[in-house]
């Protein structure tokens, strides 16, 4: 990799180091938005001893509070992303982590600890969105995928910090301890704040990184800053490359008019590109694996596994993201971005689907959790990093933030949809029925990504543009 990284750096003047430089610390926002995202999984037991939460509803609205800030700061970024730039809103949302993990941490109240997740959420809704985006912008089309699976990369080394944190905060929970028990415990008082409070550390380090980096080169031209936008081109590929791809945006947004808004994306031929957006960031959440994230205290009890061995599996999973994304990473611009899709989405119903003749079967122990790790590890190098390379890549430059933040908006809403209905799908189906509901999605999930997904590996954003707006017009996606 190094001897072909120094063969492009040398034929055509790219300044690999810094491209990686200024993309791994918009990737920081996926770290944050990992950590954020997964904390609530460990601290689940006793906050929820703390607040005296004990209805299905209440359990519910505590998961998936996040979720509603996840909603609306994706429509915040399409909103403001165009108007005032990635960079700023990446260094708004450094700031919405950290006070909202300190909030959150401090809370004395169920009211205030809900809105202080749902702050969070804000801030995840936004690097969600635009970290994944402005590292496609500013990435060469042959390094592309693997960049923005860096994005993907941080998520789970977020997730799993998240996890190892939450591991190593708690102290070891005796069998059979009653709820009072847990409550007066140092678990129950004062770790739970802890496992939040901790993220404003990486907070920190992410809004100081952006401070670093420049504002995406697409968004520049778009937003008539010529001379910028070639500034930055020419630091990362050289003279000659940013005349030739400064040229190739400007065609690209020669026919847009003066305000792009969400009413362009209902143009026929656009609204189809939007369509499959849509669908893979819904698919990316209903396939599942999020309850194994978020709901693993259920997902392991069920199993037969005791609160301390559940952390532990927890940090299992975790370690499993991190290694599987790295697979991702080496094979998404070699194997291309279709093939994986396709395996993970047919894995995923495999596993799910021995999974739920498992709980059938009332198996305990390392059975459901080897069955656990095997759909981490399909997901985590499959669906999870490359549906965000996908969507970070088929929208054209003119209604990208627009676009995008409709389909990052559809994810956050399938995932409140499944966070939500997992304890009434858990109470109503059992585990074994729950987990065959979504063996049953990823079915539809592989049909529709085989017949409408099509190849963009190697091509720019500008060519890909061209490819999916002909097939859209001609009805062939």
């Amino acid at each position: 990799m190094a001897v072909l990284n120094s063969r492009v750096a040398g034929s055509s003047g790219w300044n690999l180091r810094y491209i990686w430089f200024i993309s791994i610390a918009a990737a920081m926002g996926g770290l944050l938005f990992g950590y954020d995202w997964v904390v609530i999984g460990g601290a689940k037991p006793f906050y929820e001893t703390f607040f005296h939460l004990r209805t299905p509803a209440a359990v519910a609205w505590a998961m998936s509070s996040a979720l509603a800030g996840c909603l609306f700061g994706a429509v915040a970024s399409g909103l403001l992303s165009d108007q005032y730039g990635r960079k700023r809103l990446l260094l708004f949302s450094a700031l919405l982590f950290a006070a909202s993990s300190l909030g959150t941490g401090m809370a004395g109240s169920f009211t205030m600890f809900l809105v202080w997740r749902i702050s969070g959420g804000v801030a995840i809704g936004l690097a969600s969105n635009l970290s994944p985006i402005y590292i496609a912008e500013v990435a060469p089309e042959f390094l592309r995928g693997r960049l923005v699976s860096v994005n993907q990369f941080t998520i789970v080394i977020g997730l799993m910090g998240a996890q190892v944190v939450n591991w190593l905060i708690a102290r070891p929970v005796p069998a059979g301890a009653t709820a009072a028990a847990i409550l007066q415990s140092w678990n129950g008082q004062q770790g739970w704040r802890w496992m939040f409070g901790v993220t404003a550390v990486p907070s920190v380090l992410f809004l100081l990184a952006m401070l670093f980096v420049p504002e995406s080169p697409r968004w520049l031209a778009r937003n008539g800053q010529r001379s910028r936008a070639l500034a930055v081109l020419e630091r990362t590929g050289g003279t000659l490359f940013a005349g030739r791809e400064l040229a190739a945006i400007e065609a690209s947004l020669a026919q847009e008019t003066a305000g792009v808004d969400f009413r362009d994306l209902l143009e026929p031929r656009l609204l189809r590109i939007l369509a499959l957006g849509i669908f893979l960031a819904v698919f990316q959440q209903w396939c599942g694996i999020n309850v194994v994230f978020n709901y693993a205290q259920e997902v392991f009890a069920a199993a037969g596994y005791q609160v301390s061995d559940i952390l532990f599996n927890i940090v299992v999973t975790g370690a499993t993201s991190v290694v599987f994304t790295v697979v991702a990473m080496g094979t998404v611009d070699r194997l291309g971005r279709r093939p994986l899709m396709l395996a993970g989405a047919s894995g995923l119903a495999v596993d799910y689907f021995l999974l739920g003749l498992s709980y059938h079967a009332s198996l305990r122990g390392w059975p459901v959790l080897a069955l656990v790790v095997i759909a981490v590890g399909c997901y985590s190098c499959s669906l999870a990093p490359i549906t965000w390379v996908v969507l970070s890549e088929i929208f054209p430059n003119r209604i990208r933030g627009a676009a995008m933040a409709v389909s990052v908006f559809s994810l956050w809403a399938g995932c409140f949809v499944l966070t939500y209905t997992f304890p009434f799908l858990n109470r109503g189906l059992g585990p074994a029925g729950t987990f065959w509901l979504y063996c049953a999605v990823c079915v539809c999930g592989f049909t529709v990504i085989r017949w409408k997904l099509p190849e963009t590996k190697g091509k720019t954003l500008e060519q890909i543009e061209r490819e999916l707006v002909g097939r859209a017009g001609a009805g062939d996606l």
